[in-house]
């Protein structure tokens, strides 16, 4: 039902977390948050699966999940979400992936899968380098996206995206060559080992970056836009190119950014707030210091989060959702299962609950643990954009 609400998503990416010691605070119960905790209180609250119980999800199954597409019926390679996140338009005879510039010795085995996060400057130097590779029959596109990643895309007619990765995802081991996993993928199995000889000869005698990885292979996915689902013209403010590419995949808007500051997304929601019915904030920061076991930075994020969360307010939004797309707590240094915390704000919330927005006060709250294809749907409710059903 069409209206002229407004409703924000805030997403502290790997939001959950775990206590250091039994008993303890997770990292967002440890957060000084007076101002999450005062929303909270008129709020309702819950907990998210991003996919089902038990299940880690990567963060492109998890932010679809919270959009309202169900990851197990769409499932995106991240070869198509990094190039997205690069504002690149796959075409149908496309096929992306992941890049990684690394480092290998002489005897070819993987010494640093990250080439020691080479600068950016580097990385576009030398994706200018493998963007000369020459194979007869496809094209080849190589962007940088920061430090040692950048987004890889063949184009030639019949590649398909069923792919083995040549990420071994340890060291001290060689970077294998990509094989078929059914016939149909022969073709593009040639093409991109061609292309990865390429690069071996290009990137020879290079330090620290001498050879790539490629993983997450993927073809151009259509999805029903946010537009066609929701009549919500939607707009994404995020700095990685992933949580851009995800959002761009179901037709929000990405908004261009003065600086990669959280006070920059805020200006922008700020700059663009009556230009769309639906706002998407991503914050990196939480994800990061959880996988790399960085408690006490993960709180020193969310708090960061706290600290911004009045200009958002000022705006005076109708729906407001704060959660996660998946728990990354610093304890595992890792993504885990254990579901999310969630806010839902609207002038129609049943408020009255814990003045405090953490694992345990969610766990209690009246929203209980729900799929996060949920999500979406309250948000329209409570946005006044569901029509009532039956008679």
């Amino acid at each position: 039902m069409p209206g002229r609400t407004k409703i924000a998503m805030l997403i502290m990416d790997g939001l959950g977390g775990l206590p250091r010691e039994p008993g303890g605070p997770t990292e967002l119960e440890d957060a000084r948050t007076p101002h999450l905790d005062a929303l909270a209180e008129r709020s309702e609250l819950g907990l998210t699966l991003p996919v089902a119980p038990g299940i880690t999800p990567g963060s492109g199954p998890g932010h679809l999940a919270i959009f309202g597409y169900d990851p197990l019926r769409y499932v995106i390679g991240r070869g198509a979400l990094e190039a997205l996140g690069v504002d690149f338009e796959l075409g149908p005879s496309d096929l992306a992936a992941r890049g990684n510039f690394c480092s290998v010795d002489t005897a070819g085995s993987l010494t640093d899968r990250r080439a020691g996060r080479i600068p950016t400057d580097l990385n576009r130097e030398l994706c200018g380098l493998l963007q000369t590779i020459r194979v007869e029959g496809a094209e080849f596109f190589v962007k940088t996206v920061k430090e040692h990643r950048f987004a890889f895309v063949a184009r030639a007619p019949g590649l398909e995206d069923a792919l083995t990765e040549t990420d071994p995802q340890r060291t001290g081991v060689p970077v294998p060559l990509v094989r078929a996993l059914q016939p149909g993928s022969e073709k593009a199995a040639q093409v991109v080992n061609q292309f990865i000889d390429g690069a071996r000869l290009k990137l020879a005698g290079r330090t620290p970056a001498n050879m790539i990885l490629l993983r997450g292979f993927a073809a151009s996915p259509v999805l029903p836009t946010f537009m066609d689902r929701y009549a919500l013209h939607a707009a994404a403010i995020a700095v990685r190119g992933m949580y851009r590419g995800v959002a761009r995949l179901v037709g929000m808007q990405v908004l261009a950014l003065q600086g990669e500051a959280l006070s920059d997304e805020f200006a922008a929601l700020e700059t663009h707030w009556g230009e769309f019915d639906f706002f998407y904030l991503h914050v990196k920061q939480t994800d990061t210091a959880g996988e790399q076991g960085d408690f006490a930075g993960k709180v020193q994020a969310i708090e960061a989060v706290d600290a911004q969360l009045p200009r958002l307010l000022a705006l005076d939004p109708d729906v407001v959702i704060v959660g996660g797309d998946h728990s990354s707590p610093a304890v595992l240094q890792a993504h885990s299962w254990h579901p999310v915390p969630l806010l839902v704000y609207s002038r129609y919330t049943r408020s009255g609950g814990p003045a405090e927005f953490g694992e345990r006060a969610c766990a209690r709250g009246s929203l209980g643990i729900l799929p996060a294809t949920d999500v979406m749907p309250l948000a329209l409710a409570h946005a006044g954009r569901l029509a009532k059903f039956g008679a």
